[in-house]
C-alpha cells in the first residue's frame, strides 16, 4: 500500500502478510504524529521511534537522525521489508531494544501506545536516561483504547503533560519538561503454586498470573526420556520450559519467542540444564528433522487484534522440523478450532485433554 509524505510517495505493507484487507500498516495515530512534527519544526530532531509494530513511521522517517526500539522481531523484519521496498538500506536507522541505552540524547520520542501500561512505563524508563534537556515525547492512541494511566505514567516522568484533540477516532499525548531520572525495577513476580516465583518484564504475555490455558497444558503435558530435544514455541516467560526441563532434566531444550522481553524474561526463569534462546517469529531458520517434540500455547492476542493466521503458518513450519515420529503438543481456547487446520497438516491428532475453555492436542508428524 502507499502513502505520501511531505510530497514523497512510499511503499508500506505488513509483516507478516495477512489475507485481511481491512488491516493497514498504520493508522491515523500514526498519521497524527507525523502531522505534529512537520506542525512543530521537529522533523530533523534526534528521534526515537517506540512500538512501531510494522515499520510505517520507521520508514517515513528514514531520511532523519532516527532510532527504533526494536520488541519484536517480525518488527524489525517488518523495517528492513519496507525499507527495502523502498530502496532506502537497512541501515540507515538505528536499532535497539527496550533494555538498552541510546547512543546520543534524544530530542524527539514517537511512541505508539501500547496495550501495556506497564510497557508504556519501562520505555519511559528507558528514555528518561537520555532525553535532552527540552526533550518532547508525543505518545499515540486510538481514542477507545485511552486509560487515565496513560496519564499518571506520563505525569512521572514529565513537568508538562497534555492531550491533543481528538482527530479521525486517534488522540495525541505531549509529554515536555522531563524530571530528572529515576530508576525503577519494573520487574514482575508471578507466582505459581505455593512456593514457585516467576519473573518477567513488562509487556509478555499474562502480566499478573500464569494464564489458564499454560497452567492446564503444565498439568497434562507429556515429556518422555526419548525426548532429547525440545522446542517451546512462542515460549513467553518460559513456564512451559521450565517444566518441561522438571519432567526431563537432560534434554535439550530450545525457546523461540517474538518478543524480545519475553526471551529476557524467560532467562530469568529457565533452570539449569542446556538451554538455547531464539529471538525469532519463525522457524525457517532451523533445520528439517530436528526436534523430537515441539509444545506450544500458540499466539493469537497481538496488542489489540486477534488473529490465528500466524499460528496456523507456525503449525505448518512444525510439522517440518520435527523428526520422524516427532510429536506437537499444544494448548489452545476451545473457540478458535484448530483442529480443522492441524487435521489437513499432521498425519495423527489426538486430544489429550480438555475442560470447558481449553484443548489440548498431540500430533504426530506424517
Amino acid at each position: 500500500m502507499s502513502y505520501t509524505f511531505q510530497n514523497k510517495e512510499s511503499i508500506i505493507n505488513r509483516y507478516p502478510k495477512t489475507n485481511s484487507t481491512s488491516l493497514k500498516a498504520w493508522n491515523t495515530a500514526d498519521e497524527l504524529m507525523l502531522n505534529f512534527l512537520v506542525e512543530n519544526q521537529l522533523i530533523n530532531s534526534n528521534i526515537a521511534i517506540y512500538h512501531d509494530r510494522f515499520g510505517f513511521l520507521s520508514t517515513i522517517l528514514a531520511a532523519q537522525k532516527t532510532t527504533s526500539v526494536i520488541l519484536y522481531k517480525s518488527q524489525q523484519k517488518a523495517i528492513w521489508q519496507n525499507l527495502s521496498e523502498n530502496n532506502i538500506p537497512k541501515e540507515s536507522t538505528k536499532y535497539i531494544y527496550p533494555l538498552d541505552k541510546f547512543e546520543d540524547k534524544i530530542d524527539t520520542a514517537l511512541i505508539k501506545i501500547p496495550k501495556s501500561v506497564d510497557l508504556f512505563e519501562l520505555y519511559m524508563q528507558q528514555l528518561s536516561q537520555s532525553l535532552s534537556k527540552d526533550a518532547i515525547v508525543i505518545g499515540s492512541f486510538m481514542t477507545k483504547f485511552f486509560s487515565k494511566s496513560i496519564i499518571d505514567i506520563g505525569e512521572k516522568y514529565f513537568d508538562e503533560v497534555t492531550q491533543s484533540k481528538a482527530h479521525k477516532k486517534a488522540r495525541l499525548i505531549v509529554l515536555k519538561n522531563p524530571k530528572p531520572f529515576k530508576e525503577k525495577d519494573l520487574i514482575k513476580e508471578i507466582k505459581y503454586k505455593d512456593d514457585t516465583i516467576f519473573k518477567q518484564y513488562p509487556g509478555v504475555f499474562s502480566a499478573k498470573n500464569i494464564d489458564y490455558a499454560t497452567q492446564f497444558f503444565m498439568e497434562n503435558l507429556k515429556i518422555s526420556e526419548g525426548d532429547s530435544k525440545i522446542l517451546d514455541l512462542g515460549s513467553g516467560n518460559g513456564v512451559l520450559a521450565w517444566k518441561a526441563r522438571q519432567i526431563n532434566k537432560t534434554a535439550k531444550i530450545n525457546l523461540l519467542e517474538d518478543n524480545y522481553l519475553a526471551i529476557e524474561s524467560s532467562k530469568l526463569n529457565m533452570s539449569k540444564g542446556e538451554t538455547f534462546y531464539h529471538f525469532e517469529d519463525d522457524l525457517s531458520h532451523i533445520s528439517n528433522n530436528s526436534y523430537d517434540l515441539v509444545i506450544s500455547n500458540p499466539p493469537f492476542h497481538f496488542e489489540h487484534e486477534n488473529n490465528i493466521e500466524i499460528s496456523i503458518n507456525l503449525f505448518s513450519q512444525v510439522a517440518k522440523i520435527l523428526k520422524p515420529k516427532g510429536s506437537f503438543q499444544l494448548v489452545g481456547n476451545k473457540h478458535l478450532n484448530y483442529k480443522t487446520h492441524l487435521s489437513t497438516i499432521f498425519k495423527t491428532m489426538e486430544v489429550v485433554a480438555e475442560n470447558e475453555k481449553f484443548v489440548i492436542y498431540d500430533c504426530k508428524k506424517k
